[in-house]
């Protein structure tokens, strides 16, 4: 038996392919789309990112979370 895995696509646009940029660390108005409230990495579906920013994206924030950059959590 064959099970067929069905592909979703995305109704948002990538906003990284759509501007024709990769996240980059120091960036942090571009780390905020992937970052909730309580300063969590949101998932691909919630933010409508592709696989490959998303992996790149999580890359970036968790830099700029060791440079200091980016809270861990929103406790003060």
């Amino acid at each position: 038996m064959i099970i067929k895995k069905k592909i979703r696509k995305s109704s948002k646009p990538c906003p990284f392919c759509v501007k024709k940029v990769e996240p980059v660390y120091s960036d942090l108005e571009s780390l905020a789309i992937g970052v909730s409230a309580k300063k969590r990495i949101v998932s691909r579906w919630t933010t409508g990112v592709c696989e490959k920013h998303q992996l790149r994206l999580a890359r970036a924030i968790k830099r700029a979370r060791h440079l200091a950059l980016l809270p861990v959590t929103d406790k003060v």
